[in-house]
């Protein structure tokens, strides 16, 4: 866990450096600086750094994993990976209506986002109370 965290902390200096650098290069240009992609970067050294953050207090606090060790088998992994959920329509109904929202948004179309608000409020309350009822109620 340790060699992941330093991958990405020096993933995390590299884009610190870079973002300043790129603003500056692209800001003697006539158009007084790229927005967009110093703000891509520095977004980027930012979600690096939060990797790097989250795998040195895992690797502080866990101590190693099974495939860390020398001498680790593949059976010392073994164990119940988590819970898998069976198939549902509920997301489906909620990308419908997240690219209706979307196509009304680029369209001005102001109308179509109420009307597909509603059908989009109710899947995404289908969606997360989907296993407090039902088949699959825990």
């Amino acid at each position: 866990m340790k060699a992941e965290t330093w991958i990405f902390a020096i993933c995390t200096i590299f884009f610190v450096l870079v973002t300043p650098a790129y603003w500056l290069i692209t800001s003697a240009g006539a158009t007084g600086g790229d927005w967009t992609g110093t703000v891509a970067l520095l977004m980027t050294a930012l979600l690096t750094a939060l990797i790097s953050l989250y795998l040195g207090v895992i690797a502080k606090r866990g101590g190693e994993r099974p495939e860390d060790r020398q001498d680790g088998e593949i059976a010392d992994g073994a164990g119940e990976l988590g819970f898998f959920p069976p198939f549902s329509w509920w997301p489906f109904w909620c990308a419908l209506c997240m690219a209706t929202i979307a196509f009304a948004v680029a369209m001005s179309a102001w109308w179509l986002v109420v009307i597909a608000a509603v059908p989009g409020i109710l899947s995404l309350c289908g969606l997360v109370f989907e296993y407090y009822r039902g088949e699959y109620a825990h």
